[in-house]
């Protein structure tokens, strides 16, 4: 998958930072922030992938950096938690076997242009699209005024044809980023999971922590977010997995405060890798959370903590085996 991003009028490889230009071929497009990459916008992609591959088409993914809501709504605060990181995104499109990931960075000028504007300038000047493939509730351009109505119209002008994908129904109730988040605030990782239809990803630098976990006989990774905006499902602990060297480990995860050994402690991301030994500062990893084991708890000794961790440790290695 050849990843490029638009910066103003300029077109950059992703990998190499250089300015290049990119011609237009018959393109089928999706456009989207995706954020989740969610069963819903699976679906979208797959059915875009699919309209390409039967018209010998180019399979396109347009999508924004940062969020949208990040520079509309901006201020101090996130004002959108974000299910996947840039990075994240990126991971799982190469998954799908799409052609071209063609990332808008996005600025209060590029929100200004009219959803008329957008196509004719991105999707069909700059990226030759044949084929439009979105979401029933997709909107685009200035105030998300473009919808599949309007889309259809623009289509029968500048000769593309657009198919519209409905919402997808998970026990009983349509898929979205919005429910998704809320599951993950209450701590319901498997059904997140499942609406997801891949384990949630929390990634991160492995930074020098307090080492609290190593001098109760628990030693963790603590990992910096690679987003400040990424979304933290509830606190507590979960059962996860890491892939390290292309090994697969079982991972007893903690999100929280750690009452017990600090009263007024930062909310941590902290990873203790079952049977792991090696040397893991600097090094980027990428969590896979596979359920909630139990909510965060103040104890009242460091011996009943240490008693309850290795009860945690023990659930969380039955999930990888």
């Amino acid at each position: 998958m050849r990843v490029v991003i638009l910066q103003g009028e300029e077109v950059h490889d992703a990998e190499t930072g250089q300015v290049v230009s990119l011609k237009p071929e018959p393109s089928a497009v999706t456009v989207g922030s995706f954020d989740g990459l969610h069963v819903g916008h699976r679906k979208i992609i797959g059915t875009m992938i699919d309209k390409a591959r039967q018209d010998g088409l180019r399979s396109v993914v347009v999508t924004f950096d940062p969020h949208p809501r990040l520079v509309l709504e901006s201020s101090s605060d996130c004002q959108v938690q974000l299910l996947t990181t840039f990075d994240e995104k990126v991971a799982h499109f190469r998954t799908m076997q799409v052609d071209l990931l063609f990332v808008i960075r996005f600025d209060r000028e590029f929100s200004r242009k009219s959803s008329a504007d957008f196509i004719r300038d991105v999707l069909v000047k700059m990226l030759g699209a044949r084929q439009v493939t979105v979401g029933y509730d997709h909107g685009f351009g200035s105030d998300r005024s473009g919808s599949g109505k309007t889309l259809r119209q623009l289509g029968e002008e500048h000769g593309f044809r657009v198919e519209v994908v409905g919402e997808i129904i998970v026990d009983g109730s349509p898929v979205s980023s919005t429910r998704i988040r809320h599951l993950l605030a209450e701590g319901r990782i498997r059904e997140a999971n499942v609406c997801l239809g891949t384990p949630y990803t929390i990634s991160g630098e492995v930074v020098n922590g307090k080492k609290l976990g190593r001098q109760i006989g628990f030693p963790t990774a603590n990992l910096e977010l690679s987003d400040r905006c990424k979304h933290l499902p509830a606190h507590g602990v979960y059962a996860a997995r890491v892939t390290i060297d292309g090994r697969d480990w079982p991972v007893m995860m903690n999100i929280g405060r750690r009452p017990t050994v600090e009263e007024h402690g930062a909310v941590t991301v902290e990873a203790h890798i079952v049977g792991f030994s090696g040397e893991l500062y600097g090094a980027v990893l990428v969590l896979q959370l596979l359920d909630f084991i139990r909510p965060e708890q103040c104890f009242d000794s460091i011996d009943e903590l240490k008693a309850q961790l290795l009860a945690d440790q023990k659930k969380a290695e039955l999930y990888l085996k």
